[in-house]
C-alpha cells in the first residue's frame, strides 16, 4: 500500500487550476472505482492539497497510474511513501466527509 500527498505548484493560476481540477476528479474516479484508490480526500488546513490511501502491485503500477493525472509530472509534489497496516478500523465509513 502506498500513502500519496499531492500538493499543486503554487504558480498555478487558478484558472489553469479550475481547468486541470475536473480531469484529476475524473482520475480519481477511475482508480477509485478499480479499487487501486481506497481513500482520497483533501487536507482542509491547506489549499490545493489532499492525500491518496493507494493499493499497487508494486512502485511501477502506482508510477503509471500517477502518470495519468492531468498535474503529473511537473504541475503538483508527489510524496509518495509505502507503508504495510497492521491495524485497522472497522469504522472507518463513520468518518466520510459526504
Amino acid at each position: 500500500m502506498f500513502l500519496i500527498n499531492i500538493t499543486v505548484n503554487e504558480n498555478i493560476t487558478a484558472e489553469q487550476h479550475e481547468s486541470l481540477f475536473p480531469r484529476h476528479a475524473q482520475w480519481f474516479k477511475k482508480y477509485f472505482g478499480a479499487g487501486n484508490f481506497l481513500m482520497i480526500g483533501p487536507y482542509t488546513d491547506f489549499e490545493r492539497a489532499g492525500v491518496i490511501i493507494a493499493s499497487a502491485k508494486d512502485r511501477d503500477e502506482l508510477m503509471a497510474i500517477l502518470a495519468e493525472d492531468s498535474y503529473f509530472p511537473d504541475l503538483a509534489k508527489y510524496d509518495i511513501r509505502k507503508f504495510s497496516p497492521n491495524m485497522i478500523a472497522e469504522n472507518l465509513h463513520q468518518f466520510q466527509a459526504f
